[in-house]
């Protein structure tokens, strides 16, 4: 056995040890990412998505098909992003629903996601030494699926100031009220 010293990247995931605690992030990643779909010198964008989710789903047989493999791509990219980005989590898994048959309204939105990620490159987790409180989130929307009118539930946890464990999942029953929900 070899001691190699402190952790600094494995897997796509880089690690940078300080005093106050540590960090991690997929800044590299980000960038191969970015350089793979051509989207390097794209203009960054502020927020993460449009706020009408619901235009993908309507995105029916009046919308042209496109290449469902570049799709499928830049969908799995993403979400070996989500380790150090739970920013973007209910994003792609919100997307990773039409990676079967995806149109053109389709296609622009992981694009929108990658010029989010262009200007938020340094983005990722800091888990300080100060701060190590267990938190945990929920929420659910109350028949946020136009189509088969279900609910989805949301959950995160966060040790400190850092997400360790989310989740996002369509509710697998129709919910009679927003307690039910």
């Amino acid at each position: 056995m070899k001691d190699l010293g402190l952790l600094h990247y494995f897997l796509g995931l880089e690690v940078w040890q300080q005093t106050v605690g540590i960090i991690l992030n997929q800044g590299k990643y980000t960038i191969d990412i970015l350089k793979r779909f051509g989207m390097m010198d794209c203009k960054p964008m502020s927020t993460l998505m449009e706020t009408n989710l619901h235009k993908l789903r309507e995105a029916g047989a009046s919308s042209e098909s496109v290449d469902s493999t570049l799709y499928r791509q830049m969908i799995e990219s993403l979400m070996y992003l989500i380790n150090t980005r739970p920013d973007i989590f209910y994003v792609v898994n919100a997307l990773s629903r039409f990676m079967c048959e995806p149109k053109q309204l389709h296609i622009v939105a992981p694009k929108h996601i990658l010029r989010y990620l262009r200007g938020t490159i340094g983005y990722g987790l800091k888990y300080k030494e100060v701060d190590l409180n267990l938190y945990g989130y929920t929420n659910s929307d109350w028949a946020g699926s136009v189509v088969d009118r279900k609910s989805t539930s949301r959950c995160c946890f966060s040790l400190g100031s850092a997400m360790i464990s989310w989740f996002s999942r369509k509710q697998s029953s129709v919910a009679q009220s927003s307690t039910e929900a």
